[in-house]
């Protein structure tokens, strides 16, 4: 994004931030099958030396969508047996997210945007998050895919909760002009490890 002109206000950062998410969706899009199997096996790896440290319950992952990193066979096959498990669902548009529990085999049914969410309704409070980046910072703070529902779902946990952000290394950016409702993440997660902000 370096050919990009430096936003120096709100409405400037919003149309710079909305140029990034194309370009970096894209460029995630087209990341090739090996190039993305070997990722995702160094992020797997880096996910469970993190996991190793913890004491943790509840784990909230996500259901790819647009080229994220693709961790249902992970959470499926190395943590069904260690986490409670849950997926988000969103109840009401520009609410906070709540989550479904999910177990290994669980039926679907089609969500918002067309995700798919656990036809369970038991609802969960996950301690950990693994949340998708579209981008990231020097600074842990995430670009997500625009509508704000990680940053509503955090701001009104009143808990802590980690907070590992999941991409790719070529989504990394020097800043994503990071604004008042922007929350970093604690530990953001790549195939070239994992940086640890907490």
């Amino acid at each position: 994004m370096n050919d990009v002109a430096i936003p120096s206000n709100s409405a400037a950062i919003y149309r710079w931030r909305r140029l990034c998410r194309r370009t970096l969706v894209a460029r995630r899009v087209a990341t090739a099958g090996t190039e993305r199997a070997a990722a995702t096996t160094v992020i797997e790896a880096a996910l469970t030396e993190i996991f190793n440290q913890t004491d943790y319950t509840t784990l909230g992952f996500y259901w790819p969508i647009k080229g994220e990193v693709d961790l249902r066979p992970f959470v499926r096959d190395a943590l069904a047996d260690r986490f409670k498990l849950a997926l988000p669902y969103i109840p009401v548009r520009n609410q906070p997210v709540r989550f479904r529990r999910w177990r290994p085999g669980a039926p679907m049914i089609q969500g918002f945007w067309n995700i798919p969410i656990p036809e369970d309704e038991t609802c969960l409070s996950p301690d950990i998050l693994l949340i998708p980046l579209v981008g990231f910072d020097s600074q842990g703070f995430r670009l997500g895919n625009g509508g704000g529902y990680y940053d509503r779902t955090l701001k009104s946990a009143g808990r802590r909760i980690l907070k590992v952000g999941v991409g790719f290394e070529k989504t990394h950016l020097p800043t994503i002009h990071p604004q008042w409702h922007d929350i970093p993440m604690d530990i953001v997660v790549t195939e070239s490890g994992a940086r640890v902000w907490s």
